[in-house]
């Protein structure tokens, strides 16, 4: 078994447990309200405005003998720049204030998955960080072309308002198979330990972000049904 296949199977636990958050069911079977969808957006803007400066500092820190890992880092920088203002677009054809979004703060889970993954590269094995890309694009392939359809149908809305979640699907699925001739080349044991880590420490905390908005979600829908 290649390290790829070991690394899904020793996260196969901790990525069922963020699958299974209500708030991802739902958005996969198209149940979210505008508000629900609109909430998702700005946190994703919030934490995918820091992926490329993540990935710099990422590949600043790679060890010399990991330069191959150094030049993969600059790849990813090219394929994932200005993906942030895909998530504006989509937040104004929504009918939601952009601008108060990219001025705004994130919620606090979003913004401790994003001081992790600076505080993991700066003080710890910087190859960590590809936990972070593991849960991310592995989360998006698996949910989200899906969820944008079933939003689409179930909120009215222009496909205008999911580029975010169709092109960052496909491109996922793309990224998937990339990604796994990366860490099959990992032959370091602490290299390999510190990802599995990072692995498991970012599926908790980008659950915690589906769990924050969660509770959001009950709450707009409680005050919808007291107006009702």
């Amino acid at each position: 078994m290649n390290f790829h296949d070991q690394l899904l199977a020793a996260t196969e636990r901790d990525r069922g447990e963020l699958l299974s958050i209500p708030f991802i069911q739902d958005g996969a079977a198209g149940k979210l309200q505008l508000a629900d969808y609109v909430g998702f957006l700005t946190e994703a803007y919030h934490h995918v405005k820091h992926t490329v400066p993540l990935l710099m500092a990422c590949g600043a820190r790679i060890p010399e003998r990991l330069e191959w890992l150094r030049a993969a880092m600059g790849e990813y920088v090219s394929e994932e720049t200005g993906h942030q203002e895909w998530i504006l677009n989509d937040i104004r054809a929504c009918g939601a204030d952009a601008e108060a979004v990219r001025h705004g703060r994130p919620g606090l889970p979003a913004e401790l998955l994003v001081s992790y993954a600076y505080d993991t590269i700066a003080r710890g094995n910087p190859v960590s960080f590809l936990g972070m890309v593991l849960v991310l694009e592995g989360t998006s392939t698996a949910v989200a072309l899906h969820a944008a359809d079933a939003l689409k149908k179930s909120l009215k809305l222009p496909p205008q308002a999911f580029s975010y979640l169709t092109s960052h699907g496909a491109l996922d699925q793309e990224h998937t198979r990339f990604y796994a001739s990366l860490v099959n080349k990992l032959i370091d044991a602490d290299d390999r330990a510190a990802l599995l880590h990072g692995a498991k420490v970012f599926y908790r905390l980008y659950g915690d972000v589906f769990r924050g908005l969660d509770v959001i979600s009950m709450r707009n829908t409680e005050r919808a049904r007291k107006c009702a």
